[in-house]
């Protein structure tokens, strides 16, 4: 809602120079300093040079007359635009929005407007009129307040409601493509074309260290992570990039856009260089939100987008569970313990030397941050905001439970297949064979 600005005093006479009323000035001259101001227009602010004629003539100038005429209306009154003359300039505005002209560039084409207005009034200005120019240009300022809130109102609400729309459509393409439904209509409605090939992106986002900072509300500093990571995933992604994104992670779909040759004999394979540059990507999200992502990537047409969401998501989760540390992974790089999460015998005998941990997620947590941070207890501490010396007595205990020892060599690889296992055990993607008791 447009908020009016205090009424001006109404002036004892009308305001004059050289014995001519201003409004009157401008009335007069309304269609010749309307089309000086359109013709301004195009000279001092690019975007309206390129609308095209039709338009310039048309709505433009029209807008431009009735804004002279409102002004002139404000000179001869004293009081501020009307209720229903600044409903016009809200609508106007709105349509400027759904036309993509800049916000800046609608309010600015006012503030020219007024400026040749009032040139074309205190044209012959004297001495004796001091009195008069100074009214008409406090006039003018409020005239200018009055309309800039109407323009930005206007502009804003149409704007958030084309984006509002926008993401609808884009939230209804990725639920097709991840539904595994029909995606193109799905896609005309966005307004988007699909690529040839997506990256699927599973990501689980570690904490941001304030959410655990005392006197820090970790709702805001969570949210505050979100915005950081799905700005710089717009930013970074080549196309337009379909997210649905938590605190905690969640899924992203990425244009896979083919590597191109730089001069060298042998360029790198599209999806060598592809993957790369997605790792890259999922490093400056994680720095630029301040919190260590895991995630895992399929290439995949966007028809086969569904299969590959729950592939990526499965390899995230191996990554995670065997002790892998934050990155991005593919199928390649957890060969062997994806393999040992699918349901075998073996697999259920592996997920049992870790049963004697059952209810013990302190300990799991420990053991799989050990792993990750390279079996350095002092980077493990930091990560699990706990002391050195708890590690080691969480290790301690893993140790006399399970008989195993992260710290000693040849238990090392039987912990990370175990760990890989369990999880797959526990897992709601997975359907255990046996009960590894």
């Amino acid at each position: 809602m447009t908020t009016q600005p205090a009424a001006a005093p109404r002036p004892a006479a009308p305001l004059t120079i050289g014995g001519t009323p201003l409004d009157k000035r401008l009335v007069t001259a309304v269609h010749e300093l309307a089309a000086r101001v359109v013709t301004r227009l195009t000279e001092r602010i690019p975007v309206y040079a390129s609308l095209p004629a039709e338009q310039l003539r048309g709505d433009i100038t029209a807008i431009a007359v009735r804004g002279i005429r409102g002004f002139a209306q404000v000179l001869r009154t004293g009081e501020p635009p009307t209720a229903a003359q600044l409903e016009l300039m809200n609508r106007s505005a709105a349509r400027r929005a759904q036309e993509h002209i800049p916000l800046d560039a609608v309010v600015g084409a006012y503030f020219l407007g007024a400026h040749e207005c009032l040139d074309q009034v205190l044209a012959d200005a004297a001495p004796g009129d001091l009195a008069d120019v100074l009214a008409a240009q406090k006039l003018l300022l409020r005239y200018l307040n009055a309309v800039t809130e109407s323009v930005f109102a206007g502009y804003i609400a149409e704007s958030q409601a084309a984006l509002g729309e926008r993401q609808s459509a884009r939230q209804a393409l990725l639920s097709a493509l991840l539904d595994g439904g029909p995606v193109q209509q799905a896609a005309e409605r966005a307004g988007m074309r699909l690529p040839e090939r997506y990256w699927v992106v599973s990501v689980a986002a570690a904490p941001h260290p304030d959410e655990h900072a005392p006197g820090v509300d970790p709702g805001i500093a969570a949210g505050r992570k979100l915005r950081r990571m799905r700005a710089e995933l717009d930013r970074q992604a080549h196309g337009e990039a379909l997210s649905a994104l938590s605190p905690d992670g969640g899924i992203a779909l990425v244009p896979a856009v083919p590597a191109t040759a730089t001069g060298t004999a042998r360029p790198p394979a599209p999806a060598d260089a592809g993957f790369a540059r997605l790792a890259g990507l999922v490093r400056d999200m994680a720095r630029a939100c301040g919190a260590e992502l895991t995630a895992a990537a399929v290439a995949a047409a966007p028809q086969e987008a569904a299969g590959a969401a729950s592939l990526a998501t499965r390899v995230r989760q191996v990554a995670e569970g065997c002790g892998r540390g934050p990155g991005l992974y593919r199928l390649d790089d957890v060969l062997l313990e994806y393999q040992l999460t699918l349901p075998s015998p073996a697999r259920d005998r592996l997920a049992a030397l870790l049963r004697p941990l059952e209810g013990r997620t302190d300990l799991l947590e420990t053991l799989r941050t050990f792993l990750a941070c390279g079996l350095d207890r002092r980077r493990t501490a930091e990560r699990l905001h706990i002391h050195p010396n708890t590690v080691d007595y969480r290790l301690r205990r893993t140790s006399a439970l399970t008989g195993l020892n992260a710290a000693h060599g040849p238990d090392l690889p039987r912990l990370q297949a175990a760990l890989a296992a369990y999880g797959a055990w526990f897992s709601p993607c997975s359907t255990p064979a046996t009960d590894p008791r």
